[in-house]
């Protein structure tokens, strides 16, 4: 079995930004020479998040307002006594910080309407880390 790791590094423009990842993905699936096994990809934070939805811009409007509908920002958090995003951080955890997807016969195995995107959710722009580490043969 091994192992491979690779960092991606980018910007956001700060709360509900989308940034689709899928060929950053494909591309590093397909140069680790895993031929079957699995794609971790991972956000180390506490206010991003990793999902898998379409690319399509109806939808991708319907999920930030979806976010802000169940989380809304204006709600009274205990956290803002420190710092004011509970509602990112709590979004983050409904969503969660990582993704796995199958490797199959060296390929990035994901539905034709199913695209990888980083989540920004806190308040202000930032620069990101995205962790992604194949395992397999």
């Amino acid at each position: 079995m091994r192992v491979i790791r690779k960092e991606l590094h980018f910007s956001t423009k700060g709360e509900i930004d989308l940034v689709d990842i899928t060929y950053e993905v494909e591309k590093f699936v397909a140069e680790s020479g895993i031929a079957n096994g699995q794609v971790l990809i991972f956000v180390p934070g506490a206010t991003g998040a990793i999902i898998a939805i379409e690319h399509e811009e109806g939808l991708l409007e319907d999920f930030k307002r979806w976010l802000r509908e169940v989380i809304p920002k204006e709600r009274h958090y205990l956290h803002n006594r420190f710092d004011d995003n509970a509602h990112s951080h709590l979004r983050a955890t409904l969503l969660g910080p990582s993704l796995v997807f199958p490797i199959i016969d060296g390929e990035l195995m994901r539905g034709t309407w199913q695209q990888i995107f980083f989540v920004e959710l806190d308040t202000r722009p930032r620069r990101r880390r995205v962790i992604l580490q194949a395992i397999g043969e």
